[in-house]
C-alpha cells in the first residue's frame, strides 16, 4: 500500500494524469470508461479507468511542490511510467490570454522543494516524448484555443509579502507562465526514470497588482480546463 496515496500499487495504471484539485480529478476520471476510485487520503484522491481501451489513472496532488512531490514519488514507487500534469497558470505574455493553453517544455526552479533534493544547476525538463504527444494531441483536438509551448516558472508564493514577486524578470526572459508544481514533477521524474510533462490552462495574468481581480471560476477557464484534460488523456496513451 502506498503510504500517503492509500493505493494498492497492483491497481495503479502505468499512465497517470495528475492535477491539484480533487474535484477536478473526479471530473477527469468521470470521462474514463469503467472508472472507479482507488484511494482517498487528504488531498490525494485517486481513480482508475480506461481511455480508448488503455488503462489510465487520475490522481490529485493538492497545491504546492512539497505535497505534490509526495504524490509524484509514490506514483513512481507504485509503478507509474508516464505522468502528465493538468493544471492552471498565470500568463506572463500578452499574447497568451486567459483561456489559452501552455505546454510546458521545462520549468524554472523557484520552488523550495527541488533545491533540497538536487544541486542548483540540475534542470527541470519535461520529457520530449510527452511534450510531442501533448503537441500532437493539441493539434488534433480542434479545441479552437490558443496553444503555446515553452518554459514555465514554478514558484511557491501565491500572496505577496514584503518582497516583490519576480514576475517582471521572468517575463523579460521569455517565460510563458507561472504555476506551483511543474519543477517538482520534472525533477522527480528525471530522478526516478519516468516520463513526465504538463499542460496548463491560463486563468489570468500573473501580476501582483491585479491579484485582487483573480477569478479562477470563469466559463472561459472551465472550457480551457476541459480541453486540456482531453488533450492530456489523448497524449498519455500515445507515450
Amino acid at each position: 500500500m502506498l503510504t500517503n496515496l492509500k493505493i494498492d500499487p497492483a491497481l495503479l495504471p502505468e499512465r497517470v494524469i495528475v492535477c491539484g484539485d480533487p474535484k477536478r480529478a473526479a471530473l477527469i476520471a468521470s470521462r474514463l470508461d469503467h472508472h472507479r476510485p482507488l484511494g482517498e487520503n487528504r488531498e490525494y484522491h485517486s481513480y482508475a479507468g480506461e481511455w480508448k481501451g488503455v488503462p489510465v489513472g487520475v490522481v490529485s496532488h493538492g497545491v504546492g511542490s512539497p505535497g505534490a512531490a509526495v504524490c509524484f514519488e509514490e506514483l513512481a514507487k507504485g509503478g507509474a511510467k508516464v505522468i502528465i500534469r493538468v493544471g492552471t497558470a498565470g500568463s506572463y505574455q500578452q499574447e497568451i490570454q486567459p483561456g489559452s493553453l501552455v505546454i510546458s517544455t521545462a520549468a524554472v526552479r523557484q520552488d523550495g522543494l527541488t533545491s533540497q533534493i538536487v544541486p542548483p544547476g540540475f534542470p527541470a525538463v519535461a520529457d520530449r516524448r510527452v511534450v510531442e504527444a501533448l503537441a500532437q494531441a493539441a493539434r488534433s483536438s480542434q479545441s479552437g484555443l490558443h496553444i503555446a509551448e515553452g518554459i514555465t516558472l514554478t514558484l511557491d508564493v501565491f500572496y505577496n509579502g514584503v518582497l516583490d514577486f519576480p514576475h517582471k524578470l521572468y517575463q523579460k526572459a521569455g517565460v510563458l507562465a507561472v504555476e506551483m508544481e511543474n519543477s517538482a514533477l520534472f525533477v522527480i521524474a528525471a530522478l526516478r526514470g519516468i516520463k513526465a510533462g504538463a499542460i496548463l490552462a491560463i486563468d489570468g495574468f500573473a501580476d501582483a497588482d491585479l491579484l485582487q481581480d483573480y477569478n479562477p471560476h470563469t466559463e472561459t477557464l472551465a472550457k480551457a480546463v476541459e480541453a486540456e484534460a482531453l488533450i492530456a488523456l489523448d497524449a498519455v496513451i500515445r507515450v
